[in-house]
Parts: C-alpha cells; sequence; structure tokens
C-alpha cells in the first residue's frame, strides 16, 4: 500500500444505501404491468447491475409486452425526478472513511453504472461531490461493468498507474470489473450470506468501518 495514491469507488451499495431506492423505483414501473419484486429477490438477482440490463432481463422474465428503450427511459425519469426530492443515505461508515482517505491527500474518484444525472443529483444533495477528483458514470463509457473500461479510464485519466489505485465495490460485476483492469479491489457487503460469491475480491469486509481499520493496520 506504499504505493497507494488514489482510492476508487463504486456509489450504489458501496458508499450510499440506495438498493432499496431502485428497488422501489423499479416496483413503481413494474406495477403497471401487475408485476412486482421482492427485495430478497431484488438483492440477490438485480443489485449491482446496470439498468439498461435489468430492464431487457425484467421484461424477458415476466413476458412484458414492452419496447425496452421506453422502459429503460421512463426508469431513467423516475429515478431522477425522485433523487430530485428524497434523500439517499450514506453507507455505514461511508462518510468516516472519506475524510479519513481525503485528509491523508489520496485522490478520490467514483466509478458507477448510474448515469451522470443520479449522480449530480445524489451529490447536490449529500454534499459529498467536493471530495472527488473525477467521476465517471455510464454515461462516460462504451461498456458497462463487468468490463472493465470505466475503470481504466478512471485511472488513466488521473495520470496514475492501476498499481497505485485501490478500488472498493459491493457486487461481482463491480470486482470482475476492477480486477480486469489489474486493479487490487476490496469488497465490501453487509450481506454475508453472499461473501462467498464475492471470494475473487482481494479482502472482503462487512462494512467501511471495518475497511477502515484494515488501511490504518496498513499504515495508509
Amino acid at each position: 500500500m506504499k504505493n497507494l495514491k488514489a482510492v476508487l469507488f463504486d456509489l450504489d451499495g458501496t458508499l450510499i444505501d440506495s438498493e432499496y431506492f431502485h428497488y422501489e423505483c423499479w416496483n413503481e414501473i413494474l406495477g403497471a404491468y401487475g408485476v412486482q419484486l421482492n427485495y430478497p429477490d431484488w438483492l440477490k438477482n438485480y443489485a449491482g447491475i446496470p439498468l439498461p440490463v435489468n430492464a431487457k432481463n425484467l421484461l424477458s422474465k415476466y413476458e412484458i409486452n414492452a419496447v425496452l428503450e421506453d422502459v429503460v427511459k421512463r426508469r431513467e425519469a423516475l429515478t431522477l425526478e425522485r433523487l430530485k426530492t428524497k434523500d439517499v443515505g450514506l453507507m455505514p461508515y461511508a462518510l468516516e472513511m472519506i475524510e479519513f482517505l481525503h485528509a491523508r491527500k489520496l485522490l478520490l474518484a467514483i466509478v458507477t453504472s448510474s448515469p451522470r444525472e443520479d449522480v449530480t443529483a445524489i451529490f447536490d444533495r449529500n454534499g459529498l461531490g467536493k471530495y472527488f477528483t473525477l467521476i465517471i458514470t455510464r454515461t462516460d463509457v462504451q461498456q458497462n461493468k463487468p468490463d472493465p473500461e470505466g475503470y481504466q479510464k478512471c485511472f488513466t485519466s488521473l495520470g496514475l498507474a492501476k498499481e497505485e489505485c485501490l478500488v472498493y465495490e459491493d457486487t461481482l460485476n463491480g470486482i470482475r470489473a476492477a480486477k480486469a483492469a489489474g486493479i487490487r479491489c476490496v469488497a465490501v457487503q453487509s450481506n454475508l450470506e453472499v461473501h462467498p460469491s464475492l471470494s475473487i475480491a482481494d479482502e472482503l469486509f462487512a462494512d467501511l468501518g471495518a475497511a477502515k481499520t484494515a488501511l490504518e493496520g496498513a499504515g495508509v
């Protein structure tokens, strides 16, 4: 960790507690077709997957007769509308972790599968944007996670080598993206039942508090 210069964070489920928010938005859309998801199903099968992919899978699974592009646009519009009026809470110890790293003059960046409009709306309400040097969103790449494009673009834009970066992720798709980009990746996931599926991460913690303690122990 002596060469560490930047820490790259996923957003949804890693820094912000947004999975239930996204689950509610999807049920609002799906309700028009007589379909409702349950939350364990959402967490197991849809969390951490880009919106267009989820839309395609949901239309297929529930045999919904709708145009994919229209559903994606309605879902994006609903998300942005809700984000402008509703606070999305931080994950436990997220602010402490961010302030810890910021105080040590490390560059901080976001690499997320959410569109830029959503990230802007979230940071406008919670004020965290001031900590981040760079934000790479779904809007900025051709391929979403688990493709490594976002992470590759991030460390390249920062002018750093991949060995000088560290990633925090909470889903398998995100971990795969970071690892494919050649970056050391730490998984942070409170749902202990999915820990075995995240074993490809370099380290695995139940929350950012434990991850921060590990960094302190490593001399960061």
